[in-house]
């Protein structure tokens, strides 16, 4: 079995975000750039179902520049087979990249694709959904447990009202919830090999995807700054202020 891992750079969740001054979009420069934590654990999903002999190769792709290698390379040191960039210096819309990785997919045809429920800086939590409706397959979001066995995939999902386990027969899409796993660290050994692994590229254009964009980015903005608490002297000062300040009692 193959298994598809698409994933994405954002900016590594440690950093504190900065908004250029003008307002136009989040200031990049300097930043350190990571994979995008639900993509991470999505990858180590694939290695996991490989490790146990369910999967033959775990194929990983991204739509991006030139820079987006690092993190294809990342994912390689984990663990992942091989690697392909989709090359675009325009950044896409959740429906896009959702065309682009259709087209992959006819190109690779894999049993199983596995990648995040949203990602971290656009936070839509669309892809994976419109994947599964542009290739007609059957889709488990949310998967906080993930079995495969007798050309079905199990997924455990959460829901408002506790979990709900629900089997589609592969090939089939499948989003990843935090609490899925614990991904791994690369070792040195590992990262050193994946420099040799193969990366192929694809020009976004001989896929045959429009990448007009179709949704533009007006502005953004820092949220407001909160105002420093205070300290009262006794339960009824705080009530009082509750009530007559604050007004919420």
């Amino acid at each position: 079995m193959k298994i598809l891992v698409p994933i994405k750079r954002v900016i590594d969740y440690n950093v504190k975000v900065r908004v250029k001054a003008d307002g136009s979009d989040v200031d990049l420069a300097n930043c350190k750039m990571a994979i995008n934590p639900f993509c991470e654990i999505a990858v180590e999903e694939a290695i996991r179902l490989k490790e146990a002999g369910i999967a033959e190769e775990v194929v990983v792709v991204s739509v991006g520049p030139q820079v987006v290698q690092e993190q294809l390379r990342g994912a390689l040191a984990l663990g992942a087979d091989r690697a392909i960039r989709v090359h675009t210096d325009v950044m896409p819309d959740s429906l896009q990249v959702a065309k682009l990785l259709q087209k992959v997919m006819e190109r690779e045809a894999p049993q199983l694709v596995i990648l995040g429920k949203q990602s971290i800086d656009a936070d839509n939590n669309q892809t994976g959904q419109m994947l599964a409706a542009l290739c007609g397959l059957p889709q488990g979001t949310f998967a906080s447990e993930v079995k495969v066995a007798e050309g079905k995939v199990s997924v455990t999902r959460e829901v408002d009202g506790g979990l709900q386990t629900v089997a589609l027969s592969l090939p089939a899409i499948v989003t990843t919830d935090l609490r899925l796993n614990e991904p791994r660290y690369a070792s040195l050994p590992n990262i050193m090999k994946a420099k040799r692994k193969p990366l192929d590229e694809i020009d976004a254009g001989e896929l045959g995807v429009d990448m007009t964009a179709g949704v533009k980015l007006l502005s953004v903005r820092a949220p407001a700054q909160r105002q420093a608490g205070i300290k009262v002297a006794s339960v009824a000062e705080l009530v009082d202020k509750l009530k007559n300040e604050a007004k919420v009692i």
